[in-house]
């Protein structure tokens, strides 16, 4: 593990800085830090919040001190090796074009393929959760094929739907609520990506993997009506140093 930067984040948070760059070997000691600290269960930590490089420690500071905290965190870091952190991949089933994807002539058209190609380039990769943010469980992806890399659009939409699928220059994300939104839209899942009536109300985690899986109409229906009935199950698989289990 790097030597991070400890910084204080007013009176009851701390930062741990890994690095300034966007990096997967960043996330991974983020995520190994993050898992030390809940198998830890330290009563005075409220919560982590991991970003592209940091985690952001919430505590309680009349029951622990920053210096106290920073001497527990040096200390988890020098048992943990991110290099085995396990990580899961989530399988998120995608409806592309129509109704669902109005921008996916555009893009193929941007990058001088078919909209065939861009759903079999989108879905291809396993994408890296750098982290969630800009509204509930929004996934902030990396790994998009550069050959689909489109910019934004020039005004946003008042209203995406939530489920839309998007892609904005090098990123692509998916929006767990309606709202505002510049990406060019070129699906949409059945799935909800954030549901503040479940006990786990985010479906996704930082440091895991997304992978798009491209399905018809009919099938996006029929796993719609499993999502309002809450028996969908959501597939995911095992992935340990970069390999499928």
């Amino acid at each position: 593990m790097s030597n991070p930067r400890f910084l204080r984040q007013g009176e009851s948070g701390m930062v741990v800085e890994f690095g300034d760059r966007i990096d997967p070997a960043l996330v991974a000691q983020v995520r190994s830090l993050e898992n030390a600290l809940q198998r830890e269960n330290i009563a005075a930590v409220r919560e982590t919040i991991p970003t592209y490089r940091s985690l952001l420690i919430v505590y309680d500071p009349l029951q622990l001190h920053f210096d106290d905290l920073k001497r527990e965190v040096e200390r988890l870091l020098q048992q943990v090796s991110p290099e085995t952190a396990a990580a899961e991949v989530v399988e998120i089933p995608v409806c592309y074009g129509g109704h669902f994807g109005p921008d996916l002539h555009d893009v193929a058209e941007h990058a001088g393929v078919t909209e065939e190609k861009v759903i079999e380039l989108h879905s291809s990769v396993d994408y890296l959760i750098y982290m969630l943010g800009f509204t509930p469980g929004f996934p902030y992806l990396g790994g998009l094929p550069q050959e689909i890399a489109c910019p934004r659009l020039p005004s946003p939409r008042t209203a995406v739907p939530a489920g839309s699928v998007g892609i904005a220059e090098t990123q692509t994300g998916v929006y767990p609520l309606e709202t505002p939104g510049g990406w060019r839209l070129i699906g949409r899942t059945p799935l909800r990506l954030f549901d503040p009536r479940l006990e786990q109300p985010v479906l996704l985690k930082a440091g895991d993997y997304l992978h798009f899986a491209p399905i018809s109409l009919a099938e996006y229906e029929r796993i719609q009506q499993q999502v309002s009935l809450n028996s969908y199950q959501v597939n995911r698989r095992r992935k340990e140093g970069g390999e499928d289990r």
